[in-house]
């Protein structure tokens, strides 16, 4: 469990997984068998094609970090484009994964350090007796 950890902790890894899970949500509403489904907008290609696209792109998120600015910009414009195609966006729930995934992998920062680094450091300054430094301070 340790080794997944450690693969989590270097990539963005929540956004990632909800960005294929929007994408397998969509998926699963366009091929369910019930009479509620909408029939609204494209059902051809580009129904099946963004939410495929969208469970893609998720993959390569978590498999290839470096890139992440840009596939998340994709994967929001993509969620969004499942709106007019595919059962509005997988009834809601699919578009907001998708966007929600793809905002957390654009806000992922690889350099920041753990709160739980930052929390020792401060309390090892309490009680060396100095004043914890703050963001913005100089040193």
């Amino acid at each position: 469990m340790n080794g997944f950890r450690r693969w989590t902790a270097r990539r963005p890894f929540p956004g990632g997984l909800l960005l294929v899970l929007g994408g397998a949500e969509i998926l699963v509403t366009m091929k369910a068998p019930l009479p509620v489904i909408l029939h609204i907008g494209m059902q051809g290609l580009a129904g099946y094609l963004l939410p495929t696209l969208m469970v893609l792109i998720g993959l390569l998120i978590l498999f290839n970090p470096t890139q992440r600015l840009f596939y998340s910009i994709i994967g929001v414009l993509l969620s969004l484009g499942t709106w007019p195609t595919s059962n509005l966006g997988g009834f809601l729930v699919g578009l907001l994964l998708g966007v929600v995934g793809s905002c957390l992998a654009f806000g992922w920062l690889p350099e920041q350090e753990s709160r739980k680094v930052r929390r020792q450091r401060r309390k090892a300054a309490r009680a060396a007796g100095q004043p914890p430094l703050r963001a913005g301070e100089p040193a």
